[in-house]
């Protein structure tokens, strides 16, 4: 979620990819390229208008949720005590809340609340793992712990609650330490959290002692099975979040680049994949996603647009020991790349992905407010899901979407992240948006508020319950109500 740019020269042109179409010549990048003469050149199909009827105007202001009465739960209820607007039916409960004592006594609950997974334990019991994207002037660090310490200048990193069959909180400790900025991530399908450093700083940079930007796996019930060791094969570079496919093992990681060069997406082929707990320290090949003729995603903003013949190309140095991988040569004809890439998400038989948002005034090709794109590995397919304005029939107002999960009772939970109120909104499979939490905590003045972006949103094994995180102050909710109602059919 950081802003911040990494610059470099570029290596001597290398390149490697699955498949290598006819068409060679460099696509143009150029931003006269309309979105419709774009699409014509590289023969997307399925173009449409992907939502039922008109979401116009929903979002406009910070008043967002009072007109969504038709859709979702119905309008959001002011919460007395100011922490959580819910829909009517919902209840929350605060599991945990920056500076307060984690229960292994280790210290303070560290700030920064951001990626998080829930995993299933024993006897009804949920583990939570939760990120803190600290960076060195974090107010509370994550507390340094010997066994499960990176790199001791590294103020980031994770914890681990567990919750007992009612919900309370049972254990809160520290499950990684001495990393930074970090993010998001993702689970993987033998249940541990890849937690990911949203950072490219090297060893001497903001004190650091070690190099970042690297991938961590945490066991969420016992931390020192799987200690502070980085993934370096999965690339070093400012990881945001990713995505395991549980049929092939493949990894798919998303590039956080708020200004240019923007980020990639990229796939990382394991060589023991689905091996369980440290099988990724086994090394692997990293890739990014190349699309045919489409250099820039910020381009194609009609819903249901689908690229066909999506190409894999070899990363030259995932380590970027001399050029930040974004920067690289990866041949001719390029490599597609995406302001803001965020959340990531599979669901299904298909990764979902997230830019936040474009804009033309950064060197993005278009404008929009966020976009949710679905890449089918089996026909190799990409496919604009959503787009969020300005030109669409879906306003959201200021950077979102950020970090999504599937909801139980189908479509998308998705984290605001931007300017004024912030939201948790839902994205049903008919298409209509909805507001399900608007966060109250002002951490400004009555005369400036500002609100804490959500981050984190993942549910129960069960589906019982959503948790998300607010990100500053840091704040974990549980939240329960009536799941299997009208947004889920």
């Amino acid at each position: 979620m950081s802003k911040t740019e990494s610059s470099g020269t570029r290596p001597s042109a290398t390149e490697s990819s699955e498949t290598a179409p006819a068409e060679t010549r460099t696509p143009r990048t150029d931003t006269s390229v309309t979105r419709r003469r774009l699409l014509a050149r590289t023969g997307a199909a399925g173009v449409g208008i992907a939502f039922a009827g008109s979401l116009t105007d929903l979002f406009a202001g910070t008043a967002a949720a009072q007109g969504l009465g038709q859709h979702g739960y119905g309008p959001l209820v002011p919460d007395p005590d100011g922490l959580l607007d819910l829909p009517k039916g919902f209840r929350y409960r605060v599991l945990s809340r920056e500076g307060d004592p984690l229960r292994s006594g280790e210290g303070q609950v560290p700030s920064h609340h951001d990626g998080m997974a829930a995993f299933g334990g024993r006897h009804g019991r949920v583990h939570l793992v939760r990120n803190h994207e600290n960076r060195p002037t974090a107010a509370i660090r994550v507390p340094a712990v010997e066994g499960l310490t990176y790199d001791p200048a590294g103020m980031g990193g994770c914890t681990a609650l567990t919750l007992d069959r009612d919900g309370g909180v049972r254990a809160e400790r520290v499950a990684i330490a001495g990393t930074a900025v970090n993010c998001a991530g993702g689970p993987t399908p033998w249940g541990t959290w890849l937690t990911c450093e949203e950072t490219e700083d090297r060893a001497g940079t903001n004190g650091y002692a070690k190099d970042h930007g690297f991938i961590f796996e945490v066991d969420p019930v016992d931390p020192r099975r799987t200690g502070a060791v980085p993934l370096t094969a999965m690339g070093r570079f400012q990881h945001e979040a990713i995505a395991v496919d549980p049929r092939t093992g493949v990894v798919y990681e998303t590039e956080d680049a708020f200004q240019r060069p923007f980020g990639l997406f990229y796939r990382f082929l394991p060589e023991r994949p689905l091996g369980g707990t440290g099988s990724l320290r086994a090394g692997g090949r990293l890739q990014a996603m190349r699309v045919p003729g489409v250099p820039d995603l910020s381009a194609v903003q009609e819903p249901g647009a689908r690229f066909d013949g999506v190409e894999w190309a070899d990363v030259p140095d995932p380590l970027a020991t001399d050029t930040p991988v974004r920067l690289q040569d990866f041949g001719p004809r390029g490599i597609t790349h995406a302001q803001k890439l965020e959340g990531c998400y599979w669901g299904g038989r298909s990764v979902y992905f997230v830019s936040s948002f474009a804009r033309s005034g950064d060197g993005s090709a278009a404008d929009h407010f966020g976009q949710i794109w679905r890449y089918d590995p089996a026909g190799r397919h990409l496919t604009l899901v959503v787009v969020f304005g300005p030109d669409t029939d879906i306003q959201l107002p200021g950077e979102s979407p950020d970090n999504i999960c599937l909801a139980p009772s189908g479509g998308l939970m998705v984290c605001e992240d931007g300017g004024g109120a912030q939201h948790v909104y839902g994205v049903t499979r008919r298409g209509e948006v909805y507001a399900l939490a608007r966060n109250r905590q002002n951490t400004g003045t009555e005369e400036e508020p500002q609100w804490g972006e959500f981050a984190g949103v993942t549910f129960s094994p069960d589906g019982s319950t959503m948790y998300v995180n607010c990100y500053t102050p840091g704040t974990t909710f549980a939240v329960t109500g009536p799941w299997a109602g009208r947004p889920g059919r």
